[in-house]
């Protein structure tokens, strides 16, 4: 029930992110330009809220009052915010419910799903969370047509007010967050003064580079997911066709998932070196989609970048506890979100600034690709990228790991204690 939990809670919330690039270009009876750069600027991903800047906020929170009440509240307040965006009469409004408000739902559910999945299966973390994350594709691949239509059927209004009703699903996602408490036996020792939660993390030196490397991989990473229509339109391709190429990434990427994280679960892998080797190929695969020019020649590099953009998401927040050891692991991937969303916010932008200045989208998409080899290589400073297996123990840089060698016993609990 719990990964039922933290599945529903995350395909709602990323699929949501993935497939509402498409609405702000509709919106232009507010004024809003239709320049790739002020386009990407407004949506896509996740660059049109601030919910990765509050991951820290999600996993304090969680923290302290479990996940279960916190995925609730998220749900409720990003179904508040589209429901108040229906009303809105400016585009400030927009930014204010859509943006402000439903980003807040958004940083209150992801971080403690994410976690809740990662602490129900210790030994299976990377294949839990592919299936977990596999549905955002699946949503991103439902909703990717289906927003247009019902843009044409509804209205903008309309069509908040039913993201609105599908975002109040969260709360029951959340309320299937069953609490687990710490086994009493083996209690860990407390970290020494200043080393432990987010300040500690800010010390850490394994986990500053991973931050980094990962803020360098966003700023390629949704360039295509961004961007990708306008490209297909560019080189021939009707909206039809632009939605298929889009679709088909959507399910290599669900798919990408599912087989990274049941690659990574095998006893002997390194998961790391998996997630350097997954970026590697995700930044070469960006490097080529320029030598799509056709129909076909789009779709089939669309479709190796989409599986192999899929594998990286599993691994990199399984990876987390890698560097950083399992009882910091909520707050390290509150904190890394919010890093990263520097990455995020800034990559399609600079890709569409690229387009304006270039006349087409090449250099963008070859931009994309060299950031993504950039932060590849950044992994290969970690200490833990050198173990032969995998292990839950965190890299000893920085932070000490006070738990003892082989037991998971994070600290963090998922409900408040009685």
């Amino acid at each position: 029930m719990g990964n039922i939990g933290g599945h529903r809670g995350q395909w709602r919330t990323l699929g949501g992110h993935w497939s509402q690039g498409g609405k702000w270009e509709q919106w232009g009876h507010w004024g809003v330009p239709s320049s790739p750069v002020r386009i990407s600027g407004g949506g896509g991903g996740e660059n049109h809220s601030p919910s990765p800047f509050l991951g820290p906020l999600g996993s304090a929170l969680s923290t302290r009052y479990g996940a279960r009440p916190v995925v609730m509240a998220g749900g409720f307040l990003a179904g508040t915010g589209f429901l108040l965006g229906a009303f809105a009469t400016r585009l400030f409004h927009l930014y204010l419910s859509v943006g402000l408000l439903a980003g807040l739902g958004w940083a209150l559910v992801f971080t403690p799903s994410l976690g809740a999945v990662s602490r129900y299966f210790p030994t299976r973390r990377a294949m839990a969370t592919g299936l977990a994350m596999a549905g955002a594709s699946v949503v991103g691949l439902a909703l990717g047509p289906l927003i247009p239509l019902l843009l044409d059927a509804y209205g903008w209004r309309g069509s908040l007010l039913l993201l609105a009703a599908l975002s109040f699903n969260l709360m029951v996602a959340g309320a299937l967050l069953r609490p687990l408490d710490a086994p009493d036996e083996f209690p860990r020792p407390p970290l020494p003064h200043g080393q432990a939660g987010l300040c500690g993390l800010l010390r850490h030196g394994p986990f500053l580079r991973y931050a980094l490397a990962f803020v360098l991989v966003d700023a390629g990473y949704y360039v295509p997911h961004v961007h990708g229509p306008a490209r297909a339109q560019e080189v021939g391709c009707d909206e039809r066709r632009a939605g298929l190429v889009m679709a088909v990434t959507a399910v290599a990427d669900g798919i990408g998932r599912v087989v990274a994280g049941l690659l990574a679960a095998r006893p002997a892998a390194s998961l790391l070196r998996h997630l350097f080797a997954w970026s590697v190929l995700t930044g070469l695969a960006l490097l080529l989609l320029p030598l799509g020019t056709s129909f076909g020649g789009l779709t089939a590099l669309a479709l190796a970048y989409g599986f192999c953009a899929g594998a990286i998401v599993p691994l990199q927040f399984t990876g987390v506890a890698e560097v950083v050891g399992a009882g910091r692991l909520l707050h390290a991937i509150g904190l890394m979100q919010m890093f990263e969303s520097v990455g995020s916010l800034l990559g399609a932008p600079f890709a569409g600034w690229l387009r304006d200045l270039t006349g087409d989208f090449r250099v963008s998409f070859l931009a994309a690709g060299a950031f993504l080899l950039a932060g590849s290589l950044l992994i290969l400073t970690l200490p833990s990228f050198f173990r032969t297996s995998q292990s839950d123990g965190g890299s000893t840089e920085g932070i000490p790991d006070p738990a003892p060698k082989g037991l998971e016993l994070p600290s963090v609990p998922l409900s408040p204690p009685n």
